[in-house]
């Protein structure tokens, strides 16, 4: 915990892991997704345009190793880094061919200066036949592995509203084939969905936790022009909460949340261009800062809530939280 233990830091955590400092490289490969090619739906995620997650990221015409060693100049120039993870950010990365899959990971994994690899990729795109390479390189390589989910919402309702193309049991069944094979997961969430409310809010929190999900990355909802979410938007079909309303959604979020769980994100932001909404028209820093203030003026903090796990309706007949029965 940090800030004045009101969360648990992703920066925080990776220096006391690493001993130092670690920053992400971000990899962006050709776009692939089985919800825009009619493998499981077409027309992908209603918010989602064509450039998927990846607006930061190098372009993908440039090989993995070119990608990877021009990043790391860069951080090693500005900042002296000398730790990084390699983020397969954009799109649906585990969505290949096996064989091509294995080379790009390979590709990602030469320089001894990369501690880790972060894949970012769908809940139906997990394989046990995946997961074991993954195993193969995390021995040969000795990086650690993370796997980042987009789950975006527990709301099975909500997952369909905005065409996601998997429901809550893919994430389950994802996160079960993930764990054992002894891999670090991250689940993405959208806590301003506009079908979801505050039950919905503690809901997500309670299946990170319960699942034990080691890390999670939340993100509040940019709308983009060119999109089905963008074209509802501009007809009134929907409006965004306020942003008082989503600094109160993370809060509570976090309330619920285990304390163990490391928050590598408290809220997004969009690309630059075409957009129709994005963080309120104001900096996600200052967003950042906003809730930061919020759990202090509350008297808050990860965790104060979370008491609904291991038999909730239990726990009246225990004398100290460290009894055995």
């Amino acid at each position: 915990m940090s800030k004045k233990g009101r969360y648990n830091v992703y920066s925080d955590h990776l220096k006391n892991k690493y001993g130092e400092k670690v920053y992400k490289l971000p990899v962006n490969l050709p776009g692939g997704c089985p919800n825009r090619d009619g493998t499981v739906t077409s027309g992908g995620c209603i918010f989602c345009d064509e450039k998927g997650s990846g607006f930061q990221c190098l372009p993908n015409s440039m090989s993995i190793e070119e990608q990877v060693a021009k990043n790391k100049a860069f951080f090693t120039k500005r900042f002296k880094a000398k730790k990084f993870i390699v983020y397969f950010q954009a799109f649906t990365n585990t969505y290949w061919p096996l064989d091509i899959f294995k080379s790009f990971i390979r590709a990602a994994s030469h320089d001894e200066d990369v501690v880790a690899i972060s894949i970012s990729t769908r809940p139906d795109c997990i394989n046990d036949d995946y997961l074991d390479f993954l195993q193969k390189i995390r021995a040969e390589k000795g990086v650690d592995i993370n796997i980042e989910l987009g789950l975006q919402t527990v709301n099975y309702h909500t997952l369909k509203k905005i065409n996601r193309g998997h429901t809550l049991a893919e994430f389950i069944d994802a996160v079960i084939r993930i764990k054992k094979h002894g891999f670090l997961i991250c689940a993405h969430l959208i806590l301003n969905l506009p079908w979801d409310d505050e039950n919905d809010v503690i809901e997500n929190s309670k299946i990170i936790s319960a699942f034990e999900i080691e890390y999670v990355k939340l993100h509040s909802l940019y709308i983009v022009e060119g999109t089905k979410l963008g074209e509802m938007y501009k007809k009134g079909e929907f409006e965004v909460i306020s942003l008082k309303d989503y600094i109160n959604s993370v809060v509570t979020f976090l309330e619920h949340l285990h304390p163990d769980t490391v928050v590598q994100r408290l809220v997004g932001k969009g690309p630059q261009d075409k957009l129709l909404f994005s963080n309120w028209n104001t900096s996600w820093w200052y967003i950042k800062e906003q809730i930061e203030n919020e759990l202090e003026v509350r008297d808050t903090w990860q965790g104060k809530k979370c008491n609904y796990l291991n038999g909730k309706a239990l726990a009246r007949w225990r004398n100290s939280k460290n009894d055995k029965y």
